[in-house]
């Protein structure tokens, strides 16, 4: 992780190399800056462009002064709460520090409330669901690692606990749904719901099997027509699993790049050691020296996980999917006192206008 602190006077300067000297503590490369004239320490450029450079580099940035400038150093930068870094703004005097941009998925809510504890300031935390302490969809996913299908709905879910509404939460479980729910969380798709919001965990591996020359569109189309016949939701996928011989082949590498999905590739003889019942070609045994490359890859990548999708064939590509076991963890308010797996008091009911089905 990565924070910039900068600061435009002398006590500023103080606070802020205080607090990167903290952040580095906390595990995150921090740089401190300072902007002013009569200190022998100013950056040379401009405070637009010590932004510029930096808001698309950090994870945080804070502003050791007045809000206005703050507001007015990033506004022209300002893209979406999926893309901006946390942004906070703290006085000179180390009184106040107020979360000013992505307090919720870029985790400024969070980092204002422990650089408070920290210094003994007074945090100001100004999002609705914060103030009003409800349930927040976007920290939840946040924290437990599920991907955001549609931030459109995850504002409706927001609006709707913040007007009285109830929101009902179905977790994956393998049993078919009575009814749609508000909130899915899991991989499989239900082709039939047109409300629910999808919290995807990304712990599936792909792996994949293909011929020499094989280009990115053909495995595209393969994984595909792959994960829309099992039901499986694309956002799923973490990583893409081969044997290393096919570690360099130019499609596969394009299709991981264009997906920004990390390869992981293995040798015949760790392939050979994966344990399960996997499907077996001659054919490739001769060319690659293992039964099977997509089947064994994505469970070994996914460190011995349930195999969701044995191997699919299209054209020149094999293709199986892997889920590395998961859970999520809901705050004991929601869950009525259950702290994680599928979360819900014996009614099904919960505070804060949860229910689960």
């Amino acid at each position: 992780m990565k924070a910039a602190v900068i600061s435009f006077t002398k006590a500023g300067y103080e606070l802020g190399r205080k607090i990167r000297d903290w952040l580095q503590e906390q595990g995150y490369e921090a740089e401190a800056a300072v902007k002013c004239r009569d200190l022998e320490e100013s950056i040379p450029e401009s405070l637009d462009q010590w932004t510029r450079e930096r808001f698309a580099e950090v994870d945080a940035l804070v502003y050791v002064g007045a809000a206005g400038i703050a507001v007015r150093a990033i506004a022209p930068y300002v893209q979406a709460k999926t893309l901006d870094p946390a942004v906070l703004v703290i006085d000179e005097q180390g009184a106040y520090c107020i979360p000013l941009l992505s307090g919720h998925l870029g985790g400024a809510n969070e980092l204002a409330l422990a650089l408070a504890a920290a210094f003994g300031m007074e945090p100001v935390v100004t999002t609705a669901t914060d103030r009003n302490g409800k349930w927040a969809v976007d920290v939840f996913a946040k924290k437990n690692g599920l991907l955001i299908r549609d931030m459109e709905k995850a504002k409706r879910i927001s609006a709707d606990l913040l007007a009285g509404k109830e929101i009902r939460i179905k977790m994956e479980d393998g049993k078919e749904a009575q009814e749609e729910p508000d909130v899915y969380i899991g991989l499989l798709e239900h082709p039939g719901w047109r409300r629910a919001l999808y919290l995807i965990p990304k712990t599936g591996v792909l792996g994949i099997g293909c011929r020499k020359g094989v280009s990115p569109k053909q495995i595209e189309e393969a994984v595909v027509e792959t994960l829309e016949a099992f039901h499986v939701c694309p956002e799923c996928i973490g990583a893409v699993a081969t044997i290393d011989r096919k570690a360099e082949e130019p499609g596969l590498l394009e299709y991981c790049r264009e997906k920004g999905i990390s390869l992981l590739s293995f040798s015949a003889e760790e392939l050979s050691e994966v344990e399960g019942k996997f499907s077996s070609s001659e054919f490739v045994r001769q060319v690659t020296g293992i039964d099977n490359v997509c089947e064994r890859s994505a469970v070994k990548a996914s460190k011995g996980g349930k195999l969701l999708i044995p191997k699919q064939k299209k054209d020149q590509v094999t293709a199986a999917l892997a889920v590395t076991e998961w859970s999520v963890e809901f705050e004991e308010s929601i869950c009525g006192g259950h702290g994680s797996g599928k979360p819900g008091t014996d009614d099904g009911k919960s505070p804060g206008g949860i229910r689960i089905l």
